[in-house]
């Protein structure tokens, strides 16, 4: 055998337990190692966090083996106690690696304040869509006789008619007082002079009329309480819906 043929036969023996201890090698990098280090298959299943208090998702979290972070953007739902989870990413049911951070989103402690629309003279279907839009919430509806027919007549807060730009918690309750169709009737405004104020109200109210401004003046020649001035007068002349402004005495 020559020395070129035996040195040739050297060189790919060489070659061939080279690219055997390479092929040995990758292997145990890619099936051993690299598995170890990075935790292959070792994943967690990202549980369901939504409306659970702060305190309850972090025990359910550090039970999972998984860590936590605050958003720096906070949300608002009344329908969740105050720092409640309202999102979380990772979503529920992501598959994660141990030790992997969720990142939380708080429900704020207090309503964020927000400015009351206009709602007067919108019908009331269309009323109640721009309520849900503001995160407000549609109370009670009180009818009363006017010609429009489900068009608002009066927005209320806490009982309180309250004007456009008025400033309100998101989530509060807005009353709305809205015709009912039968506003022609003629009627004759009824004396309210010298009665208390809860009776001239109630007087107000069943005479098929709307109680206006309600205001407060000091007369020492009057109990306190009672119906001073009305606007417009007794006897007057007006429609079923139409309003009643009182003035009464106080200290």
């Amino acid at each position: 055998m020559s020395s070129f043929t035996y040195s040739l036969r050297k060189i790919v023996i060489n070659l061939l337990i080279v690219f055997g201890l390479s092929i040995i090698l990758g292997f145990l990098f890619l099936k051993v190692y690299l598995p170890t280090y990075t935790n292959h298959g070792e994943t967690v299943s990202v549980p369901d966090l939504s409306g659970y208090t702060f305190e309850e998702a972090t025990d359910l979290l550090d039970n999972s083996g998984l860590q936590f972070a605050i958003s720096p953007d906070s949300g608002y739902s009344t329908e969740h106690p105050a720092l409640a989870i309202l999102k979380q990413i990772p979503e529920s049911g992501a598959l994660v690696k141990s030790g992997r951070r969720i990142y939380l989103t708080l429900n704020a402690r207090n309503a964020p304040i927000i400015k009351m629309p206009n709602l007067v003279n919108i019908q009331l279907k269309n009323v109640q869509e721009m309520l849900a839009n503001l995160g407000l919430e549609r109370g009670d509806i009180i009818y009363v006789p006017d010609i429009g027919i489900n068009v608002v007549l009066e927005q209320r807060y806490r009982g309180v008619a309250i004007p456009e730009g008025f400033e309100i918690p998101k989530g509060a309750r807005i009353d709305l007082v809205v015709g009912d169709g039968m506003g022609n009737q003629i009627l004759k405004v009824p004396n309210l002079i010298g009665l208390p104020e809860e009776e001239a109200e109630f007087l107000i109210l069943g005479s098929g009329l709307r109680i206006g401004a309600k205001n407060y003046a000091s007369v020492d020649s009057v109990a306190v309480g009672q119906v001073i001035l009305q606007v417009p007068e007794s006897g007057s002349d007006v429609r079923t819906g139409d309003m009643i402004d009182i003035w009464i005495s106080k200290n």
